[in-house]
């Protein structure tokens, strides 16, 4: 699908005239002929969608003719679950092309919105960078808000009243999934900041001769962004895995509570059965089977030599 934006006395709006004329075009799942369409109407080559997926930075920043052609990982949560798309911009100028194989609501409510500013292809590319960097922060911003409510809930008073080992143990296991998905959403948005930090500077180098200058301080706005992310992405990665080896620790408490019960039970039981098998065996000179309470004191016996190791253990604070 082939959508096209002009601006048009001031007024960035849609066009359905020659693509020539748009400052924006962008292409949706585009079919061979909507390629050559708009190859033959711009002059410009159009990646392919594996071109756009090459993680090397020679393929991911290039120039041919004047003409920037770069791609770059977003960030898309269908249904919340995160991952990655492949987008590419052709930049040149007069305009922009952007390439994308996958629906994404950030270039939705791009689409939407009212750019006045958005003159050119340049002004529309340093527009949607700004557009995906805060989406970026948005998501940052995201992981902080859960990671904070799993730090609550495993170091306050949530685990502490999880009365039973099944209500702990779901808990747990709840936490690992909660962190697994934040950490899968962090290294993500991880993806696409470092390519977002790769083009910002590619651009202002390359396309220093015909980029607008009143654009050179928005991309040095960018950059200070991106890196300001960065180092709010390693506070949250760190935090991430604090709570991580919280989680493993406390599971590994649990197994050792585990553990230790089972242990003061094998203790606490072999008295008992040692006694109880001495007076098991069938032997006729064992002189307490004569006594009148030899039953009651060989119960007697059993029961103290249970007793006695709970008690130690009590008073040891081991149970």
């Amino acid at each position: 699908m082939i959508t096209a934006f002009a601006n048009r006395e001031g007024k960035f709006e849609r066009t359905t005239e020659e693509l020539r004329e748009a400052n924006w075009i962008d292409l949706l799942q585009p079919t061979s002929e909507e390629i050559d369409r708009v190859t033959r109407e711009t002059g410009l080559a159009i990646p392919t969608e594996a071109e756009i997926s090459e993680i090397e930075s020679s393929s991911r920043l290039a120039t041919r003719e004047g003409v920037l052609y770069l791609s770059m990982p977003l960030i898309s949560r269908p249904e919340n679950d995160p991952r990655t798309i492949s987008i590419g911009f052709v930049l040149c100028p007069e305009r922009l092309i952007t390439v994308r194989f996958a629906t994404s609501r950030l270039f939705d409510r791009f689409m939407t919105q009212p750019h006045p500013q958005a003159r050119s292809g340049p002004y529309v590319f340093v527009e949607l960078l700004e557009a995906i960097i805060d989406r970026q922060a948005d998501a940052l911003e995201e992981v902080k808000s859960e990671l904070e409510a799993v730090s609550h809930r495993i170091f306050c008073d949530d685990l502490a009243a999880a009365s039973g080992r099944k209500r702990e143990d779901a808990m747990l296991r709840q936490t690992l999934v909660t962190l697994g998905r934040i950490g899968d959403l962090v290294s993500h948005v991880r993806e696409s900041q470092v390519s977002a930090g790769r083009i910002v500077p590619y651009v202002e180098t390359v396309a220093e001769s015909w980029m607008p200058k009143d654009l050179r301080p928005r991309f040095r706005t960018l950059r200070r962004d991106i890196a300001s992310l960065n180092d709010f992405d390693t506070h949250l990665n760190d935090k991430l895995q604090f709570l991580l080896d919280a989680t493993l620790g406390f599971i590994n408490i649990a197994q050792n509570n585990v553990m230790k019960v089972l242990t003061v039970a094998s203790v606490v039981g072999i008295p008992p059965v040692l006694i109880a098998g001495i007076y098991g065996m069938n032997f006729k000179s064992i002189p307490e089977y004569d006594w009148e309470w030899g039953y009651a004191y060989g119960l007697a016996v059993i029961l103290i030599s249970g007793i006695v190791p709970l008690a130690l253990f009590k008073w040891r604070n081991w149970i």
